[in-house]
C-alpha cells in the first residue's frame, strides 16, 4: 500500500510527524521551566520568611535591651531630655524608701496604721477629708469594733427625714463615712486662703513632702502666706508645716518625732488608698500555689498519656511477592 502513495503524500506525513515532535518537546520544556520557577519561588518565599523572622527577633532583642537599660538607669546616654518648663516646676523627686509593706509577702504594719490614724485625726483632719473610708473599715485593722463604734458616736450626722418629714441629728454608726471638715468646696477654699485641701483617700507617699519644709534658698522669693517646700511643684505651698516633734502623744509610747509621725501617717494613707492590700496578697499567694499544682499535674498527665504514643516504633513489612 505504501508503494501506491505518491511522493508528495509521504513528504507531507513526514512534516506532520516532525511538527508533532517539536510541539511535544516545547511542551516538556515549558513544563520543566514552570516547575523550576515554582521551586525557585518557594525557596524565595522560605528565605523571605526566615529573614523576616530573624529581623523580628533582632528587633525584639533591641527593644528589650533598651527597655531594660532605661529601667535600670532612667534615660539613654545618647538621647537628651527635653523639658518644656524648668525642672523646679515639677518639684524635687522624692527618694524611694523601703516601706515594710512593699514586698510580695509583706503586709501593712497595723500598729503603724493605728498611729497614723491618730496623726490624721489630730493633725490632718482639720483640713483634709477621707471621703472613701468608712468607720467600719478600721475594724480589725487598727481598732476593734467597740473602739471604732465609740469614735463614730462622737460625730453627729444629719439623717432623715423622720416621720414628721424633718431632718435630724444622730450619733455616727459604723456604716457612716468619716466626716469632712468642710461642708462644700467653697467653704474649704474660704478657710484656706483660696487653696483647696485635697481628699486623702487616694493620696499616699507624701513622706518627703511632710518632712521637706526648709527655708527658701538664696534668690528664691516666696510671697506672703506661702511656704517653701522643694518637693512641691513650683516650690511654694500654702500648707504650712504641721508636724513637729511631740505634737502627738502615741498611746503605745512610740516617740512622736517628725519622721516617725510622717512615716505612720503615710502608712495609714497607703492603707486608706488600698484597704484590700493584705487580702489581695493572700489570695494571690493561694492562686499561685493552686495554679502551680495544676500545672505540674497537667505536665504529669500529658507525659503519662502521650509517652506510649511518642515512644512507639512503627515497622512496615511489605507482603512477599509469591509470583517468583
Amino acid at each position: 500500500m505504501l508503494s501506491r502513495l505518491s511522493a508528495g503524500a509521504l513528504k507531507h506525513a513526514s512534516n506532520l510527524r516532525a511538527a508533532r515532535s517539536s510541539t511535544l518537546l516545547s511542551t516538556s520544556r515549558s513544563a520543566s521551566v514552570r516547575f523550576a520557577s515554582s521551586n525557585a519561588s518557594s525557596s524565595a518565599f522560605e528565605s523571605a520568611v526566615n529573614s523576616r523572622a530573624a529581623l523580628a527577633s533582632v528587633s525584639l532583642f533591641t527593644v528589650g535591651t533598651i527597655a531594660w537599660y532605661t529601667h535600670l538607669y532612667g534615660t539613654l546616654p545618647f538621647v537628651g531630655e527635653v523639658h518644656a518648663s524648668h525642672l523646679s516646676d515639677e518639684g524635687l523627686h522624692p527618694a524611694a524608701y523601703p516601706w515594710s509593706h512593699k514586698g510580695i509577702f509583706d503586709t501593712f504594719d497595723h500598729a503603724s496604721i493605728r498611729r497614723g490614724y491618730q496623726v490624721y485625726r489630730e493633725v490632718c483632719a482639720a483640713c483634709h477629708s477621707l471621703d472613701r473610708i468608712a468607720w467600719r473599715n478600721l475594724v480589725g485593722v487598727s481598732h476593734n469594733a467597740d473602739e471604732t463604734r465609740a469614735m463614730a458616736e462622737e460625730v453627729e450626722y444629719t439623717d432623715g427625714p423622720n416621720a414628721e418629714g424633718e431632718m435630724f441629728q444622730r450619733p455616727g454608726k459604723l456604716a457612716d463615712y468619716m466626716p469632712a471638715p468642710y461642708p462644700n468646696e467653697e467653704a474649704a477654699r474660704a478657710g484656706n486662703a483660696g487653696a483647696l485641701p485635697p481628699d486623702l483617700s487616694l493620696i499616699d507617699y507624701i513622706f518627703s513632702l511632710l518632712t521637706g519644709y526648709i527655708d527658701p534658698p538664696a534668690g528664691v522669693e516666696i510671697r506672703e502666706g506661702m511656704n517653701y517646700n522643694p518637693f512641691f511643684p513650683g516650690g511654694a505651698i500654702s500648707m504650712a508645716r504641721v508636724l513637729f516633734d511631740g505634737v502627738v502623744e502615741f498611746d503605745d509610747g512610740t516617740p512622736a518625732t517628725t519622721s516617725q509621725m510622717a512615716k505612720d501617717v503615710v502608712t495609714f494613707l497607703s492603707w486608706a488608698a488600698e484597704p484590700e492590700h493584705d487580702e489581695r496578697k493572700k489570695y494571690g499567694i493561694k492562686a499561685v500555689i493552686i495554679l502551680s499544682a495544676c500545672f505540674a499535674l497537667s505536665l504529669y498527665v500529658k507525659r503519662f498519656k502521650w509517652t506510649v504514643i511518642k515512644n512507639r516504633k512503627i515497622f512496615y513489612n511489605p507482603p512477599a511477592d509469591k509470583t517468583h
